[in-house]
């Protein structure tokens, strides 16, 4: 019988096409590159910086990473740095573009291992949607990499998004939210909390405002997955539910309950921790979690099919839709 593929549905690439516009244009992009004693690092005019690993635009270094965590398939995604949404619609659509199809490039080169994820100009909802138009129908992405706000105060809840999420829900892709740096927070400057707590943070804020705000009621075919666990969402939904039962304001909307939408979502399995994924999977379901690395930064997993054998009490069937069913599924491979 066929080995079940393993697949990674959170695992970052920044390509190199996209480098080499901001090499050339930096003051476009408001970044610049610097030398420093770990070697060369993007810097971003708010402070913001990464480190180049080969395997943000090496293919074959991603695909070596991969063969080291034993996973078939990546569904590759752009590192959030390069979201872009505070652009104007020129820059943003190009960069957009570049990002895409150095996605596409990289899938290109190794088709079996590697599906594309694309980034888009949110902040220009009819150019977003014409991107979203042409990577699925001229590249074959079937999925959408968004970050869960678009500025420090605004949601994908925002009805201005709402169209960009309907042609999704049109074009059967899937949504992957994944938090991204918004400015100052505060208390959380320190210790790096701004992604060990603002990361999972930004997850609940962002799926709690799709609840209310009646879109997942509106779209009850969109398949969003969350990143990191689902953040606070999972631990936390008695207490939405609880307050959508004993208070007013929750209704406004007239949506329905937390409780009900839960598993409108997807989740992936980073959680670095056993017990924590094993409590992820029994509040949601099996059939709602996917393998997930966050390669390749350090806030990743190293050893993803590891950290799932450490959780009992799987059947052999719930254990292959974590492995990889449930991500052929969102992609139209199952």
């Amino acid at each position: 019988m066929a080995k079940t593929p393993r697949i990674d549905v959170h695992s970052h690439v920044f390509p190199r096409e996209m480098l080499d516009l901001i090499r050339a244009r930096p003051h476009d992009f408001g970044m610049r590159f610097a030398d420093t004693e770990a070697g060369e690092r993007l810097l971003r005019d708010d402070g913001h910086a990464t480190p180049l690993f080969d395997e943000f635009y090496d293919a074959d270094a991603k695909i070596a990473g991969m063969d080291r965590k034993g996973l078939d398939m990546s569904v590759i995604s752009p590192t959030p740095m390069i979201y872009f949404y505070d652009l104007d619609a020129d820059r943003a659509d190009k960069a957009a573009r570049v990002i895409n199809d150095g996605v596409a490039n990289m899938v290109a080169r190794h088709p079996d291992r590697l599906r594309g994820m694309a980034t888009l100009p949110m902040q220009h909802p009819d150019a977003a949607i014409a991107e979203l138009e042409r990577v699925v129908k001229d590249l074959g992405f079937r999925a959408i990499e968004v970050g869960c706000l678009m500025t420090a105060n605004e949601t994908l809840a925002e009805k201005r998004y709402r169209p960009i999420l309907k042609r999704v829900q049109e074009l059967k892709a899937f949504v992957f939210t994944h938090p991204h740096f918004t400015g100052e927070r505060c208390g959380l400057e320190p210790y790096y909390l701004t992604n060990l707590i603002g990361h999972p943070l930004d997850t609940i804020t962002m799926a709690a405002h799709l609840m209310f705000s009646g879109t997942l009621d509106e779209l009850p075919d969109l398949n969003i997955v969350l990143a990191h666990g689902g953040g606070y969402l999972p631990y936390q939904i008695g207490r939405l539910a609880h307050g959508y039962s004993v208070r007013k304001e929750p209704h406004v909307n007239r949506a329905s309950s937390p409780r009900d939408l839960l598993r409108r979502f997807w989740f992936d399995a980073l959680t670095h921790d056993d017990k924590a994924l094993g409590f992820l999977i029994e509040q949601v379901g099996a059939d709602r979690v996917t393998l997930a690395t966050d390669a390749p930064f350090d806030m990743g997993e190293e050893n993803p099919l590891t950290r799932l054998e450490k959780v009992t009490g799987l059947s052999a069937s719930d254990r292959d839709r974590v492995l990889g069913l449930n991500v052929l599924g969102l992609l139209g491979e199952a």
